[in-house]
């Protein structure tokens, strides 16, 4: 390792926990039934309650909102819906005060169509001089503009259909992975990645920690994109291997280190969310030789349970291949970058009616469960508003319910073409966005303390007995318990800094693991049961009346070489070595 390039493990962040708030979704201080930046001023006292060391805010630029504001009009502002820049300086000034970071969302493989670079790159046509900020192209050859298979490829979107839309007014296409309303910028032209440096200098300069960055993994396009392979009963190619990690990823993420973070004389964080990334491309990004980004968000073990026909089509989680893939993640970084530990975004469906048991009798244990299991991984643990107190999915009755624009295309798109409404809308149920989405339960009054007036979206019922207010009262509570796992990863070194083994990686119930601080001479070892039924398992003699740190349930006994686990019981213990 070059001098003076610290290793992960002791960088500021390695022993920090990053909360992440959706904005619309947190708490609203006027009453229009969106949340906004003050609405996240008043609660920062729960969020140092809590622990958390960075707060990560999903974007709160002025945008149309078709993507929910990852379509953003202009990235050096904050848009109406939540408050003005001096709020945001006030938020942030409050943030700082508490001892917290403060993470900006960097969306920056695509814009707004109603961003001015896209206006100016389009209505100054073909020889415009901005025309080269997106990527156009005209129809293919020998077809007629317009007409269905006129695409320049055949690459599908994200968000359902073609990943091109036809302007009439200059006569060409152009390229949006996502919504129509969300062009990609072109990263091959200098004056794009220069203008978004700028822009992220002047966030830093602001007092912004760092950016965690939307699908920066599919800045870079493969040249002449072209079409991909049709998967079996699709309408459109599958064009991923062009674009994902596409073939100057490296060196646009180093020149933006250089351009940006290089020498910065606060400490930052710069985290990439990246879509189909390998562990092994990973590696690369996260060396800190490399000066890339410090972590990725990886997207493998949130598509276990994605069926044939994709995240909503719902097959059961099988334990095996969760521990199969975060295993493989944990030795594949174990020696060179740094994880992202999450279960829980505003992309995800929640966790604990995805992977947990959230019926009454195994709510609050399964919640903290699987909170257990992921913070005791080696990497930096995410939180996501209402993660820690186990809020659950929505029960979301008609297409009317949803709001999110990937779940609505998809409902049309399937109608369309013959699907059955019911199973569609039990996908839906099952894996949509907006579950993510529902407002923050605060107390048990009738919008959950979120706003006074109507909630953007429906508030889930359940808020009436999970609140936060009912929580913290209770000292056994999902919050409470997640404020010591927090508490622990700060004065805990092994959590950091302990390698990790996986036990019994072909059990289908139990998820076991030990972490060793050689250094230290401490040794952890985390046992959970992932299910309704007893478990025993047979342990080694030297954890024989070891240390309890922590465990979701009072121990009825000293741990012992064959000890049963109770239904969702998770424990962590810690003994001494020599080594």
């Amino acid at each position: 390792m070059p001098e003076n390039v610290a290793g992960p493990a002791d960088a500021w962040w390695s022993n920090a926990v990053v909360y992440q708030i959706y904005p619309r979704s947190f708490a609203d201080s006027d009453a229009d039934g969106v949340g906004d930046l003050q609405g996240i001023s008043e609660r920062l006292d729960y969020l140092a309650q809590l622990g958390v060391d960075v707060i990560w805010l999903s974007p709160v630029y002025p945008s149309p909102h078709d993507d929910n504001g990852y379509d953003i009009s202009d990235y050096q502002d904050i848009g109406p819906l939540f408050g003005t820049l001096a709020d945001f300086d006030r938020l942030l000034a409050a943030v700082h005060e508490r001892g917290m970071k403060l993470v900006m969302d960097l969306v920056v493989n695509h814009t707004s169509d109603e961003h001015p670079w896209f206006t100016a790159s389009r209505d100054g046509g073909p020889d415009g001089p901005m025309r080269d900020w997106y990527i156009w192209r005209p129809p293919r050859e020998g077809m007629r503009a317009g007409t269905p298979g006129a695409e320049p490829n055949n690459w599908g979107s994200f968000f359902s259909g073609p990943a091109w839309t036809y302007d009439e007014r200059s006569g060409e296409y152009y390229l949006h992975l996502f919504s129509r309303k969300q062009p990609d910028l072109n990263w091959e032209n200098p004056q794009v990645r220069q203008a978004v440096s700028a822009m992220m200098r002047w966030w830093l300069e602001r007092g912004a920690d760092g950016f965690r960055m939307d699908v920066v993994n599919l800045l870079s396009k493969a040249p002449g994109l072209p079409d991909g392979p049709v998967p079996e009963g699709a309408r459109y190619g599958d064009g991923s291997a062009h674009y994902i990690c596409g073939p100057r990823i490296h060196e646009y993420l180093a020149e933006m280190h250089r351009e940006v973070f290089a020498g910065h004389p606060r400490p930052l964080l710069t985290v990439g969310e990246m879509p189909g990334v390998t562990v092994e491309e990973a590696r690369l990004f996260t060396d800190p030789a490399r000066r890339e980004v410090d972590m990725v968000f990886q997207f493998e073990h949130v598509g276990l349970d994605h069926g044939p026909g994709g995240k909503f089509d719902i097959r059961p989680l099988r334990l095996t291949d969760l521990k199969a893939s975060l295993g493989r993640w944990q030795t594949g970084l174990g020696d060179t970058g740094w994880n992202s530990l999450y279960f829980s975004n505003h992309d995800q469906p929640r966790i604990i009616s995805r992977f947990g048991d959230d019926s009454p009798a195994y709510r609050d244990r399964s919640a903290k469960l699987l909170a257990t299991v992921l913070h005791l991984h080696r990497g930096t643990p995410y939180v996501y508003q209402g993660e820690e107190l186990g809020m659950a999915n929505a029960p979301f009755a008609t297409i009317d319910d949803f709001r999110d624009i990937e779940s609505l295309n998809h409902y049309r798109h399937q109608l369309a073409h013959g699907a059955d409404e019911q199973q569609v809308l039990a996908g839906l149920r099952a894996r949509g966005r907006d579950n993510a989405r529902t407002p923050m339960q605060w107390d048990a009054t009738d919008n959950a303390g979120f706003t006074a007036g109507t909630p953007w979206i429906a508030v889930n019922p359940d808020h009436k007995h999970v609140n936060a207010k009912a929580q913290l009262a209770d000292p056994d509570s999902v919050f409470h318990y997640y404020r010591r796992l927090i508490d622990l990863r700060h004065t805990e070194p092994a959590v950091t800094h302990g390698d990790f083994h996986m036990l019994h990686p072909d059990h289908e119930q139990l998820y076991a693991f030990t972490r060793h601080d050689r250094e230290r001479g401490t040794e952890l070892l985390v046992l959970a049961n992932f299910g309704p039924a007893e478990l025993t398992v047979d342990l080694p003699a030297v954890w024989e009346n070891s240390d309890t740190l922590i465990a979701n349930l009072p121990a009825t006994s000293p741990l012992t070489s064959t000890y049963t686990l109770r239904p969702w019981e998770a424990r962590v213990h810690r003994r001494r070595t020599n080594a």
